[in-house]
C-alpha cells in the first residue's frame, strides 16, 4: 500500500471518529494537502485521484458537519475503488439519508411508478459476483446536490412546472427496497431526478458489431466474445503480474492483457460471454487489447439490435438490474419534463427538446439521435456555466472600488529603474491594470502567461502603484519555495531607483517563519509600516490583519481552494484582485471558465531568451544525456534530473529519486556534486538544498516535481526528465520552464519508461513546440479540462458530464445565447425565464461560485 494513501485513510477515519470537527490534524485537513499532494505524486498516484481528493478537502473547513460527512464518505469510497486492498477495512459511517418524499394538500399529486415492496424485491439486485470489479473503477463519486431555492439575487420564482415527485427517494420504484436504495447512493443516486441525469458512461452498439476477424490495428472498438482461456503469470522477476485472456467470436481470437491485477485471473471462466472496449494493439504479429474495460454480456443484448447504455456500477449492482431501473424512470418521467430552455434559444440553436434529449441519451434509437441528445445536454451545461460567470461578473462590477490615479511620469520613472525593458505584452498588461485602478470598480483580472513570460514584473508594477498611494498589497503563493522566489524577485525590483520601497516594507510570511518574526510582521501589517507581504496560506491563518489592504494577488490560483482565496479577499474591503497562472489556458477554456474575469495574455518571452531545444531519447540512450550534462557542467552550467517517484514502488515500474541519486553520485557523476530535493523533505531542508543549488554548490539537482513551479536558477541549462511518459503535457512544459531562464542555450531531454513510449504523443508534441498555448490546446484535447480547472469553482466540479471543452463551436453557440438572455433579463425574473432560473440554480448547487 502506498504511504500517502495509508496516511490519507488514517486522517479520514480519525476525522469521522471525531465527529467531523476538522481536528484530526492540527490546522485542519486542508493544511496537510500541500505535503500530501506532493507525496501522492511521488508515490505515482493517478493525477485524477489526487485532484479528486484535494478538490474536496480544500474547502473542508467551511462545510457543515453533514457536508463534511458526505465529503469524507465520497473520498473513502473512491479510495476503496481505486485500491481494492482497502476493501476489508471497516467502512466509514454511512452517508446521511435523504428525506423521503411527502405529499401535502398544497402539492399537486404526481403519478409515481407503483411500489410493491417485498423481500423478493429487496433481493432482486444481483450480488457482486455477477458485477465485474472493472466496472466500478469508472463510477462517479457520490455527489448529492439537491435543488435549492432561487438565488437571493433573483426575487420571485416561487412556483415550478418541474414535477415535485422527481424529489422522491428511490424506494418508490418497483424492485428498489431500502437496502438497494442505500447501495445506489454510492453512485450519487438519491432521487428520481438523480436517475434522470445519471447518464451512461458509454454505449455498446449491438446493431453494428464488428467481428474479430475484421479488426484493425489502432482501432478503438467494443468487441463481444466468449472466454476461451484465462491465465496469470509473474513477470520481471516476480515484481509484476500479467493476466492473459483469449476470447473468440467464431470469426477469430483476440488476446486481452491486464498488468498487476492478479485477481482478474479468477474472474474469467471458460465460456463466459464478455464485452471488452479498448484500443487494438499489436504484439509479435498478433492483435491484442491492453487493459480494456470489460463487463459480462447479457444474452438478451446480443439480439436486441440496438444501442445499449452502459452505466457506472458499484458493488452488489449489476448492469442488467440497473438498466431495468433506469428504464422505469426514463420511460415514465422523461416525457413529463417541461423544458427549461426558452423556445427562442432552443430553436435558434437548433436543439431538440429536453424530454427528447433525455430519452435518447439513455436509450437512443440511432447514433444520430444520440448525437443530437448529447449536443442538447452539453449545450445546457455550457449555457448554465456562462450564465453563472456572467452573474458573477455583474455582482463584482456592482461594487465600488478605490480609485488609484497613476501619474504617467512617475510610472515611466519606475519602469526605467528596472534592469531590463518591458516586452510589448508586459506593457499591455501594465496598461490594463492602470485602467482597472482608475475605473472606480475593483480590478478582477487574470494574468495568464507562458513559462518565463515575466508575470512577476507586471505584479511588481501593480504593487508599486498601490504602495505609492500608501496602501498595502499581498501576494499569496501555493508553496513556500514559490513564495520565497516571489519575495526575492520583488525585493530586487521594488527597492531600486527613485521613490523605491524600503527593504523593511517588504516581508515574507510562510509556515515555518519563526514565531517572533511572525508577530513582528503582523504588527507591521496592522500599523501599515509593512506595505507588501508575500506568503503562503499563512497569510490567511491566525490573526493577520491589515491597516489598508487594497491589492490581493493569487499566484497559481488553481492550486488554492475557494475558501482560501475568499479569506484573502476578506482581509480588505472591495480590494483589487489579480490572479496569475503559469499554465497557459486554451482560448475555449478561458472563455468558458473565466468569463467573469478580465484577461491579460502574456505570450511573448523577454528579449534574449532562446527556445529550449527538446529531444526525446530512448532509455538505452541515457548515456548521451549524461554526456551532455557533463559537458554543460564543465562549461560552468548546472542541470536538473527529474524522477516521477521519491522511492521505488513494487506496483509502479518507474525510476525513483532517492535511489537514483545515490547511483548518480556514486557511479555516473562521482566527480560532481549532486543534490537531492523531494516532497517528503521538511521545508527547511528544501530551502537549504535550493540555496546550495542557486549558490552553485551543487552541479546537478536530482528532484521530483516539487520543482515544477517557483524555481528560478538562470545558470541551469539542462532539464533531464526520467519516466517522461508518466507526466501530462502541462506538467512537462512547467518542468521544462525551469531551464532557459538565462541568456544561454538550454536543453530538455525526455526519457520515457520503455522504448515503445518514445512515440508517445505528448512527448512528440513537447519536441515540436515551445509554445505553452499550443501545448495547452493539445493537453485539453488529450486529457480534458481537469488540470486547468483546478478548484476554481466549487459549484460545477461535477457539473460538466456531457460538455467537452474542446468543442469550440458549441461553446461559442452557448456563450452567444447566454449573453443575449443575460442582456434581456439578467436576474431571470420574466415569466418565460423562471424555469431557466430554477435549472441554473440547481446546476450551481449551494454556491454562486468564486470570482477568483
Amino acid at each position: 500500500m502506498y504511504p500517502s494513501i495509508e496516511k490519507l485513510q488514517k486522517y479520514v477515519r480519525l476525522e469521522a471518529k471525531n465527529g467531523y470537527d476538522n481536528k484530526a490534524i492540527i490546522g485542519g485537513l486542508a493544511s496537510m494537502l500541500e505535503t500530501w499532494e506532493s507525496e501522492a505524486r511521488n508515490d505515482g498516484i493517478a493525477e485524477e485521484i489526487i485532484q479528486a481528493v484535494t478538490g474536496r478537502l480544500r474547502d473542508y473547513e467551511g462545510l457543515s458537519s453533514e457536508s463534511r460527512r458526505v465529503t469524507l464518505f465520497g473520498i473513502g469510497n473512491r479510495l476503496k475503488r481505486e485500491f481494492p486492498e482497502l476493501g476489508d477495512e471497516k467502512p466509514l459511517p454511512a452517508q446521511p439519508e435523504v428525506a423521503p418524499f411527502e405529499e401535502s394538500e398544497s402539492t399537486p399529486q404526481q403519478e409515481i411508478p407503483p411500489q410493491e415492496e417485498s423481500d423478493s424485491q429487496e433481493e432482486s439486485a444481483p450480488q457482486e459476483e455477477s458485477a465485474p470489479q472493472q466496472e466500478s473503477d469508472q463510477q462517479r463519486e457520490p455527489v448529492h446536490r439537491p435543488a435549492r431555492p432561487r438565488s437571493e439575487s433573483v426575487p420571485g420564482a416561487s412556483t415550478s412546472e418541474t414535477p415535485i415527485a422527481l424529489n422522491a427517494v428511490l424506494t418508490v420504484l418497483q424492485g428498489v427496497g431500502p437496502r438497494n436504495a442505500t447501495t445506489l447512493e454510492n453512485l450519487g443516486l438519491f432521487t428520481l431526478r438523480d436517475m434522470l441525469y445519471n447518464f451512461p458512461r458509454r454505449y455498446d452498439d449491438y446493431s453494428e458489431l464488428k467481428p474479430i476477424k475484421s479488426l484493425w490495428y489502432g482501432e478503438q472498438v467494443t468487441v463481444i466474445g466468449s472466454v476461451q482461456s484465462a491465465t496469470g503469470r509473474p513477470i520481471r522477476g516476480g515484481k509484476s503480474h500479467i493476466t492473459d485472456v483469449i476470447i473468440g467470436d467464431g470469426t477469430g481470437a483476440l488476446r486481452l492483457t491486464w498488468f498487476n491485477q492478479p485477481w482478474l485471473t479468477n474472474r474469467f471462466r471458460q465460456g463466459m460471454g464478455i464485452s471488452v472496449s479498448g484500443k487494438i494493439d499489436q504484439y509479435l504479429g498478433r492483435l491484442v487489447m491492453k487493459s480494456p474495460e470489460w463487463e459480462l454480456v447479457d444474452t438478451e443484448n446480443l439480439h436486441t439490435n440496438r444501442i445499449v447504455p452502459i452505466y457506472a456500477l458499484t458493488k452488489k449492482i449489476t448492469q442488467k438490474w440497473l438498466r431495468k431501473q433506469m428504464n422505469q424512470v426514463i420511460s415514465h418521467w422523461a416525457p413529463k419534463i417541461t423544458d427549461h430552455l426558452p423556445e427562442s434559444v432552443r430553436l435558434t440553436a437548433k436543439l431538440p427538446r429536453l424530454d427528447t434529449a433525455l430519452l435518447n441519451v439513455h436509450f437512443p434509437k440511432t447514433q444520430a439521435h444520440l448525437k443530437l441528445a448529447r449536443e442538447r445536454l452539453a449545450f445546457d451545461e455550457i449555457f448554465f456555466l456562462q450564465m453563472g460567470v456572467l452573474r458573477q461578473k455583474q455582482d463584482w462590477q456592482s461594487i465600488m472600488g478605490r480609485i488609484f490615479d497613476v501619474p504617467e511620469e512617475w510610472l515611466q520613472t519606475r519602469k526605467d529603474a528596472l534592469p531590463f525593458t518591458l516586452t510589448s505584452v508586459q506593457e499591455k498588461a501594465v496598461s490594463d491594470i492602470v485602467m482597472d485602478f482608475g475605473s472606480g470598480r475593483p480590478m478582477n483580472r487574470l494574468l495568464q502567461g507562458d513559462v518565463g513570460s515575466g508575470k512577476t514584473v507586471v505584479a511588481a508594477m501593480a504593487i508599486e502603484i498601490i504602495a505609492h498611494a500608501g496602501a498595502q498589497s499581498a501576494i499569496m503563493a501555493p508553496t513556500s519555495i514559490l513564495a520565497e522566489q516571489h519575495y526575492r524577485s520583488l525585493s530586487e525590483m521594488l527597492i531600486v531607483g527613485e521613490d523605491a520601497l524600503q527593504e523593511s516594507e517588504i516581508r515574507l510570511l510562510v509556515g515555518d517563519t519563526p514565531a517572533i518574526r511572525k508577530q513582528e510582521i503582523r504588527e507591521g501589517l496592522l500599523d501599515g509600516s509593512v506595505k507588501v507581504i508575500v506568503g503562503t496560506h499563512a497569510l490567511i491563518q491566525g490573526p493577520v490583519e491589515f491597516a489598508d489592504l487594497q491589492l490581493a494577488i493569487v499566484d497559481e490560483q488553481h492550486r488554492f481552494g475557494v475558501d482560501q482565496r475568499s479569506a484573502l479577499r476578506e482581509k480588505g474591503e472591495n480590494l483589487h484582485l489579480m490572479v496569475m497562472t503559469a499554465t497557459p489556458i486554451p482560448r475555449s477554456l478561458a472563455l468558458t471558465v473565466h468569463g467573469d474575469l478580465d484577461i491579460s495574455v502574456m505570450d511573448e518571452l523577454p528579449s534574449g531568451r532562446k527556445p529550449i531545444e527538446t529531444h526525446v531519447l530512448r532509455p538505452r540512450e541515457r548515456e548521451r544525456a549524461y554526456t551532455m550534462i557533463r559537458a554543460q557542467v564543465l562549461d560552468g552550467k548546472q542541470a536538473f534530473i527529474i524522477y516521477p517517484l521519491v522511492e521505488e514502488s513494487e506496483k509502479i515500474e518507474a525510476r525513483a529519486a532517492v535511489k537514483e541519486h545515490e547511483s548518480l553520485q556514486a557511479e555516473v557523476f562521482h566527480k560532481l556534486n549532486v543534490g537531492l530535493l523531494h516532497g517528503r523533505m521538511k521545508p527547511a531542508e528544501k530551502d537549504e538544498v535550493m540555496e546550495k543549488f542557486r549558490a552553485k554548490e551543487y552541479d546537478i539537482l536530482v528532484a521530483t516535481t516539487v520543482v515544477e513551479v517557483g524555481v528560478d536558477v538562470p545558470n541551469a541549462t539542462v532539464m533531464l526528465i526520467e519516466g517522461a511518459d508518466r507526466f501530462g503535457l502541462a506538467q512537462l512544459h512547467q518542468l521544462r520552464g525551469r531551464v532557459g531562464r538565462g541568456l544561454d542555450k538550454s536543453y530538455c531531454l525526455l526519457i520515457p519508461t520503455d522504448n515503445d513510449d518514445t512515440e508517445n504523443e505528448r512527448l512528440l508534441a513537447m519536441a515540436e513546440s515551445n509554445d505553452g498555448f499550443v501545448l495547452a490546446e493539445k493537453d485539453l484535447q488529450q486529457r480534458g479540462p481537469g488540470d486547468f480547472l483546478g478548484t476554481r469553482q466549487s459549484g460545477y466540479g461535477t457539473g460538466l458530464r456531457m460538455a467537452s471543452l474542446t468543442d469550440i463551436d458549441l461553446i461559442e453557440k452557448a456563450r452567444k445565447r447566454a449573453q443575449v438572455i443575460f442582456a434581456q433579463d439578467a436576474n431571470l425574473e420574466k415569466e418565460e425565464h423562471k424555469l431557466l432560473g430554477e435549472a441554473l440554480d440547481h446546476f450551481w448547487g449551494d454556491t454562486k461560485g468564486d470570482m477568483s
